[in-house]
């Protein structure tokens, strides 16, 4: 437990001490408010403009849930089939790895000019980032189940479905909730950079706009809002692996050998 408080305490201090230089710096007047706005500012921007912040907030969370949960879904159907048809893993898998050397940011503009404006390039956009990590984790854990159980099962005269249910899949829990918080970590980011290259509201937009009036204190106050709203996005995923998984955030006292 104490070692626990230590290592909550360290980066907390670590945080206190670049605000409370930051602080200084930007009282000093070294830097123009434009360049480099103090924390304060940034707070007062923040709850000042709370109500339109919160409004831009809603649909980038909105983009980001919808292309998130559409992105798991496929990807746990594509490792599963990958999986289990050794073909299909092999004309996949290169294509996959291959759009990832791709960047995002080449292919929004393209999706605005298909799709338009409104909502459906950001979800496609979250739902490209999020794929990729779901995805390999998944089929990852799924292929390096324990072979002796998956023999095992075989001459109980178990059947795929049953292998699958009772071995492979419980196995591959720990690497597919690798993957989500990965997931989880970059699907904001993935829905602001949609809304940074065309959208009518969002974060992002309210970005550009905020950049266009030298408003930089408004800018940080929505690098804020998305680092914070990620951090809870990544939270919420460890509570569902703390529930389904809770062997994993076992004390490490909790486990005690025999002599």
């Amino acid at each position: 437990m104490k070692n626990g408080l230590k290592n909550k305490i360290y980066p907390i201090v670590f945080f206190a001490a670049v605000l409370g230089t930051w602080e200084i710096i930007s009282a000093a007047g070294i830097f123009a408010a434009y360049i480099l706005p103090a924390p304060v500012a940034i707070l007062i921007s923040l709850f000042s403009d709370f109500k339109n912040i919160g409004r831009h907030s809603l649909i980038t969370l909105y983009e980001t849930f919808t292309g998130f949960f559409i992105a798991v879904f496929l990807s746990v159907i594509v490792a599963l089939i990958m999986d289990a048809v050794v073909t299909v893993k092999k004309t996949l898998y290169p294509v996959i790895i291959i759009s990832q050397t791709i960047p995002i940011i080449v292919l929004a503009p393209l999706f605005i000019i298909w799709f338009g404006y409104g909502y459906l390039p950001k979800i496609i956009i979250v739902i490209l980032i999020c794929f990729f990590p779901v995805t390999v984790s998944f089929l990852q854990g799924l292929s390096t189940a324990d072979r002796e159980l998956v023999d095992l099962m075989r001459s109980m005269g178990a059947d795929k479905y049953s292998i699958y249910r009772f071995v492979k899949i419980p196995s591959a829990m720990p690497a597919f909730f690798s993957g989500l918080k990965i997931a989880a970590t970059y699907s904001i980011m993935g829905a602001t950079i949609g809304e940074w290259v065309g959208g009518k509201s969002g974060l992002g937009v309210y970005m550009i706009r905020a950049k266009h009036s030298f408003a930089t204190d408004k800018v940080f106050a929505a690098i804020l809002v998305i680092t914070v709203l990620s951090i809870i996005f990544l939270k919420i995923i460890e509570l569902a692996e703390r529930k389904y998984m809770p062997w994993l955030y076992m004390p490490e006292d909790f486990y005690i050998e025999e002599k």
